[in-house]
């Protein structure tokens, strides 16, 4: 099981999680691409402490949303949001080998179930030839997969979801997750049986090939610890995902 968060989520003297921690957790990094999040001097800091770790790099890849840390939709052609992912991809390349896309924030739940800025996702990555991490059953994963492109299957240890299999939205309660034995045994349940329980109690579907623990939740680092410890205890070899 493949063990990402998202990281390089600073910008300029702004600083967001503990990069270098989980670092030394983690298997798969998205690293914010300057559109959302991070600098310049941001993403080649991470890329090269990910390379030296052994940890795979991703572009994590969002709106043009510095405001609001892209967890805003925005109105886009998609032809010009194509270019802007395909933009992004691009910098982070410019700092080391980048091994998949994931999209970011509100441009990841969009492509969840719009096919328009899903296939901006899937166009930007086939121009790299990249993998896309993305929720199972989503729009984004049939549109990468009928692409042709490695699609991974990601869960969420630390969100809420709903009956539908899609994440609570941030606004609403019961988004997060926040007990740390909660989200470890969640994590457990996703990676040996492919399923988690909803907000309502439905037991859902979620087989998935990569668990994410998000690196702005407080307390990521004991988080991102317990559940690879859990993992581990429960048989489960965590290792990035196969390309």
């Amino acid at each position: 099981m493949d063990l990402n968060s998202d990281l390089g989520e600073g910008f300029g003297v702004w600083r967001l999680g503990d990069d270098d921690a989980l670092l030394t957790i983690v298997t798969s990094a998205n690293v914010a691409c300057g559109f959302h999040a991070g600098d310049p001097f941001t993403m080649r800091r991470v890329s090269d402490l990910a390379g030296d770790r052994g940890v795979r790099v991703g572009a994590q890849v969002g709106y043009r949303d510095l405001a609001g840390f892209g967890r805003r939709r925005i109105e886009v052609d998609v032809a010009e949001l194509t270019d802007e992912l395909r933009y992004q991809i691009g910098a982070l390349s410019a700092f080391g080998p980048v091994g998949y896309v994931k999209p970011h924030g509100a441009l990841y739940n969009t492509a969840a179930v719009e096919p328009g800025h899903a296939s901006a996702v899937v166009a930007a990555a086939s121009s790299f030839g990249l993998p896309v991490l993305c929720q199972p059953g989503s729009v984004l994963y049939r549109l990468a997969d009928e692409a042709g492109l490695r699609v991974v299957a990601e869960g969420f240890a630390d969100r809420g979801y709903r009956p539908d299999g899609r994440l609570v939205s941030r606004a609403e309660a019961g988004a997060l997750v926040t007990d740390v034995e909660a989200v470890a045994a969640r994590a457990v349940r996703m990676a040996v049986d492919g399923v988690v329980e909803a907000v309502d109690g439905t037991v859902v579907a979620m087989p998935v090939e990569s668990l994410c623990v998000h690196g702005d939740t407080p307390g990521a680092v004991a988080m991102a610890t317990a559940v690879r410890d859990a993992l581990v205890a429960a048989g489960v070899k965590v290792a990035p995902f196969v390309a």
